[in-house]
Protein backbone atom coordinates (compact mmCIF):
# COMPACT_ATOMS: atom_id res chain seq x y z
CA UNK A 1 0.00 0.00 0.00
CA UNK A 2 1.01 3.61 -0.86
CA UNK A 3 2.05 5.39 2.39
CA UNK A 4 0.85 8.77 0.34
CA UNK A 5 -2.84 7.95 -0.70
CA UNK A 6 -4.14 11.13 -0.83
CA UNK A 7 -7.77 10.23 -1.80
CA UNK A 8 -8.01 8.25 1.57
CA UNK A 9 -9.54 9.64 4.71
CA UNK A 10 -8.20 8.94 7.89
CA UNK A 11 -10.82 6.43 9.30
CA UNK A 12 -10.53 3.97 11.90
CA UNK A 13 -10.17 1.56 8.89
CA UNK A 14 -7.14 3.44 7.42
CA UNK A 15 -5.81 3.77 11.29
CA UNK A 16 -5.87 -0.03 11.65
CA UNK A 17 -4.29 -0.77 9.04
CA UNK A 18 -1.10 2.36 9.76
CA UNK A 19 -1.16 0.58 13.34
CA UNK A 20 -0.78 -2.88 11.86
CA UNK A 21 2.57 -1.73 9.69
CA UNK A 22 3.84 0.07 12.44
CA UNK A 23 3.58 -2.65 14.72
CA UNK A 24 5.25 -5.00 12.29
CA UNK A 25 8.04 -2.62 11.79
CA UNK A 26 8.90 -2.78 15.71
CA UNK A 27 8.85 -6.31 15.45
CA UNK A 28 11.02 -6.13 12.60
CA UNK A 29 13.20 -3.15 13.61
CA UNK A 30 13.63 -2.71 16.91
CA UNK A 31 13.16 -6.86 17.96
CA UNK A 32 14.71 -6.41 21.72
CA UNK A 33 11.91 -3.41 22.17
CA UNK A 34 9.28 -5.20 20.71
CA UNK A 35 10.05 -8.24 22.96
CA UNK A 36 9.98 -6.64 25.73
CA UNK A 37 7.25 -4.71 25.20
CA UNK A 38 8.50 -1.59 26.66
CA UNK A 39 7.82 0.62 23.05
CA UNK A 40 4.88 3.57 24.16
CA UNK A 41 2.13 4.95 21.58
CA UNK A 42 1.03 8.34 21.55
CA UNK A 43 -2.22 8.76 20.41
CA UNK A 44 -4.06 11.99 20.35
CA UNK A 45 -7.90 12.18 20.44
CA UNK A 46 -9.21 12.11 16.70
CA UNK A 47 -11.92 9.95 16.79
CA UNK A 48 -10.14 7.57 14.44
CA UNK A 49 -7.63 6.89 17.27
CA UNK A 50 -10.58 6.18 19.82
CA UNK A 51 -12.90 4.09 17.80
CA UNK A 52 -13.40 1.01 19.55
CA UNK A 53 -12.26 -1.34 16.38
CA UNK A 54 -8.66 0.16 17.43
CA UNK A 55 -8.66 0.02 20.84
CA UNK A 56 -9.63 -3.50 20.51
CA UNK A 57 -6.46 -3.91 18.24
CA UNK A 58 -4.16 -1.81 20.75
CA UNK A 59 -4.86 -4.10 23.47
CA UNK A 60 -5.08 -7.65 22.15
CA UNK A 61 -1.59 -6.35 20.41
CA UNK A 62 -0.65 -5.36 24.19
CA UNK A 63 0.00 -1.63 23.01
CA UNK A 64 0.71 0.68 25.78
CA UNK A 65 -1.24 3.91 24.61
CA UNK A 66 0.07 6.68 26.51
CA UNK A 67 -2.99 8.95 27.19
CA UNK A 68 -3.13 12.30 25.80
CA UNK A 69 -5.47 15.15 27.17
CA UNK A 70 -7.92 16.89 24.57
CA UNK A 71 -7.08 19.51 22.51
CA UNK A 72 -3.43 19.40 23.75
CA UNK A 73 -1.27 20.33 20.53
CA UNK A 74 1.64 21.59 23.15
CA UNK A 75 1.89 18.32 23.68
CA UNK A 76 2.13 16.56 20.03
CA UNK A 77 6.19 16.15 19.17
CA UNK A 78 4.79 16.89 15.25
CA UNK A 79 3.12 19.95 16.29
CA UNK A 80 5.41 21.91 18.57
CA UNK A 81 8.37 20.66 16.77
CA UNK A 82 8.59 18.74 13.33
CA UNK A 83 6.04 21.22 11.74
CA UNK A 84 7.86 24.24 12.70
CA UNK A 85 11.15 22.93 11.76
CA UNK A 86 9.67 21.86 8.27
CA UNK A 87 7.69 25.64 8.03
CA UNK A 88 11.60 27.21 8.92
CA UNK A 89 13.18 24.96 6.08
CA UNK A 90 11.18 25.00 3.16
CA UNK A 91 9.06 28.75 4.51
CA UNK A 92 8.82 31.05 0.94
CA UNK A 93 9.18 28.13 -1.12
CA UNK A 94 5.83 27.40 -3.46
CA UNK A 95 6.17 23.63 -5.14
CA UNK A 96 3.93 22.59 -8.04
CA UNK A 97 3.04 19.20 -7.56
CA UNK A 98 2.80 16.62 -4.93
CA UNK A 99 5.90 15.09 -5.51
CA UNK A 100 7.88 17.90 -5.55
CA UNK A 101 6.55 18.89 -2.04
CA UNK A 102 7.10 14.94 -0.31
CA UNK A 103 10.75 15.80 -1.57
CA UNK A 104 11.07 18.64 -0.55
CA UNK A 105 9.99 17.86 3.05
CA UNK A 106 11.73 14.78 2.98
CA UNK A 107 14.72 16.41 2.45
CA UNK A 108 14.25 19.38 5.51
CA UNK A 109 13.28 16.61 7.73
CA UNK A 110 16.92 14.90 7.02
CA UNK A 111 18.63 18.39 7.13
CA UNK A 112 17.25 18.45 10.93
CA UNK A 113 20.39 17.06 13.55
CA UNK A 114 19.29 14.08 15.05
CA UNK A 115 20.40 15.65 18.31
CA UNK A 116 17.69 18.18 17.85
CA UNK A 117 14.90 15.35 17.80
CA UNK A 118 16.57 13.10 20.89
CA UNK A 119 16.32 16.95 22.39
CA UNK A 120 12.61 17.23 21.32
CA UNK A 121 11.67 14.09 22.90
CA UNK A 122 13.83 14.89 26.01
CA UNK A 123 11.49 17.88 26.43
CA UNK A 124 8.13 16.00 25.98
CA UNK A 125 8.33 15.11 29.55
CA UNK A 126 8.86 18.51 30.35
CA UNK A 127 5.89 19.83 28.33
CA UNK A 128 3.86 16.58 30.19
CA UNK A 129 4.57 18.14 33.59
CA UNK A 130 4.22 21.73 32.70
CA UNK A 131 0.64 20.50 31.23
CA UNK A 132 -0.27 18.75 34.64
CA UNK A 133 1.07 21.71 36.60
CA UNK A 134 -1.17 24.31 34.86
CA UNK A 135 -4.18 21.48 34.83
CA UNK A 136 -4.37 21.23 31.03
CA UNK A 137 -3.90 24.59 30.27
CA UNK A 138 -3.18 25.43 26.55
CA UNK A 139 0.51 26.63 27.00
CA UNK A 140 2.15 27.14 23.78
CA UNK A 141 4.00 30.47 23.00
CA UNK A 142 5.67 30.27 26.60
CA UNK A 143 6.16 26.50 27.26
CA UNK A 144 6.70 26.91 30.71
CA UNK A 145 10.53 27.53 29.87
CA UNK A 146 10.58 24.57 27.67
CA UNK A 147 13.26 24.95 24.90
CA UNK A 148 12.25 23.60 21.62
Amino acid sequence: MDMYQLDKTVNQVYYLEVLNRLHEKVRWKRPKIFASNSWILQNNNAPAHMALSVREFLATKQITVLEHPAYSPDLGPSNYFMFPKIKEILKGRHFDDIDVIRSNTTAALKAVPQNQFQNCFEGWTRRWHWCIATQGEYFEGDHGGIQQ
